[in-house]
């Protein structure tokens, strides 16, 4: 008999650290299906076969036939804090044991595919990080998975590729979500949108009011179930980075993706508080910067490190890129993206029901704490979180980092009664299942806070 699935109710799994050294990958390989194996126990996913050697939990969402996208976080192949992988990208053996148990449910075609950022060297990222084994080890036995890099743009210094590059055209979906995007009452200074080291140009022909263009992977649209395997992590823009932020990466194209609007906040903008005059020169030398190629680029990128500096030397803070929490604008993009993926269909609309199942599945085993998402530091927390909706897993991860989920904008508005909701329940329906339901209030964390970024500290963390 199928099991109800409650898409209030997001549960947690104790595991082991990471442990290092080869000889000892079988050893945590058996720690993390545990791990996994209890969680899906809790949900009471084919508990009647739980001891047979067809045990096949992911049947409750997975059908014989299916096509599932199996989306991890594969942000960078380096931590700009220096403090290694374990905390910046999704754990390659947590991913095994997921492809393990979807490979079970036996779907017709498996894709395992993300958007690293633009200079991400997918090559280095994936031997450094343990992927390279899994490609090899599936490609042999399962040749029928597919790996996938999602995106249509990369730096060219990063040309050599080890795996798929979409076409933007080809593989790619355009999605207008018009007046119904969560960017339009923003969009009045639409020639604000920005996203850092990107033409500012190209993004006033996707973003303008009345007009909102999202390019997505077909991948993502096309597939009847999407299981979301995020890294939980701080962010500096969004405050936090795990179960929604995660689906930026099956945008193929960053020219579509607002992540904040240039200028202070005094000047109608939410790139940083208040005002700068050197700031705002910063800014427009990057735009040239951006705007244009050759020597060019060079001098105006430039001249906008002396005036940031120089904005330093005055007594301002280092960011210049939206990295605070006053923007304003990267949750609308985040939860944009989210509705297309729960409402989005082939052609590029969206339906007025969900169109795919999405079980969220969170590495939180070695989170990544202060400057995330690409210079964060580690923080074991040893938990491995399981959710059938983005928001309400997000919310259970405020609660563990011990941030105050109304301080942070992509959770908060992820409960909005709008069109296309991403939720149909309340903040107050959420309830976590360790091996007990627990109803709230839940008891305040035992464990130390995590470190927030310098653009968040002593707004988004719960009063003790």
């Amino acid at each position: 008999m199928k099991n109800k699935i409650n898409v209030n109710v997001v549960y947690l799994s104790k595991t082991e650290i990471n442990v290092k050294g080869k000889a000892e990958v079988r050893y945590y390989e058996k720690i993390l299906f545990n791990s996994v194996k209890n969680i899906f126990l809790l949900a009471g996913w084919d508990k009647e076969n739980i001891n047979n050697t067809n045990w096949n939990p992911l049947k409750e969402i997975i059908k014989p036939g299916d096509y599932v996208l199996i989306k991890p976080n594969w942000v960078s192949h380096e931590n700009k804090s220096g403090n290694g992988l374990d905390c910046l990208v999704t754990n390659a053996l947590l991913l095994k044991n997921i492809i393990d148990f979807v490979i079970r449910a036996m779907p017709a075609r498996i894709v395992i595919g993300d958007a690293p950022v633009q200079g991400c060297d997918i090559r280095a990222l994936f031997k450094n990080a343990g992927y390279e084994e899994l490609v090899e080890y599936y490609k042999a036995n399962y040749p029928y998975i597919e790996w996938k890099d999602f995106r249509a743009k990369r730096l060219a210094k990063n040309n050599q590729r080890s795996i798929d590059l979409l076409d933007n055209v080809r593989d790619s979906i355009i999605f207008d979500l018009g007046e119904e995007s969560l960017l339009e009452p923003i969009s009045k200074d639409y020639k604000k949108f920005r996203v850092t080291m990107y033409d500012p140009d190209l993004m006033r022909e996707v973003h303008r009011p009345g007009k909102h263009l999202y390019s997505i992977a077909r991948d993502a649209i096309e597939a009847n179930v999407i299981i979301n395997l995020p890294k939980l992590k701080t962010h500096k823009k969004a405050g936090i980075t795990a179960a929604i932020k995660n689906f930026i990466g099956v945008n193929t194209d960053k020219d579509y993706l607002p992540h904040h609007r240039k200028g202070g906040s005094k000047n109608g903008g939410d790139c940083y508080h208040g005002s700068n005059i050197f700031k705002s020169v910063s800014e427009l030398l990057l735009d040239l910067s951006n705007s244009c190629s050759g020597i060019l680029t060079l001098f105006f990128s430039f001249g906008a490190t002396v005036s940031y500096f120089i904005s330093r030397a005055t007594g301002d803070d280092n960011n210049l890129e939206g990295n605070w929490y006053g923007n304003d604008t990267i949750w609308r993009t985040c939860l944009d993206i989210n509705r297309i993926i729960m409402y989005g269909k082939p052609d590029g609309t969206l339906a007025e029901d969900p169109q795919r199942k999405i079980l969220t599945i969170t590495d939180a085993i070695i989170c990544g704490e202060g400057d995330g998402p690409l210079a964060p530091s580690p923080y074991p927390l040893g938990i491995i979180t399981m959710s059938m909706n983005p928001v309400a897993a997000d919310y259970v991860h405020a609660y563990l980092m011990g941030y105050d989920w109304r301080k942070i904008h992509i959770i908060r508005e992820g409960f909005a009664k709008i069109k296309y909701p991403l939720t149909n329940f309340g903040p107050e329906d959420i309830a976590i299942n360790n091996g007990n339901a627990i109803k709230q209030p839940w008891p305040p964390i035992t464990w130390r806070p995590f470190l927030a970024p310098k653009g968040w500290r002593g707004h988004c963390e719960k009063l003790i």
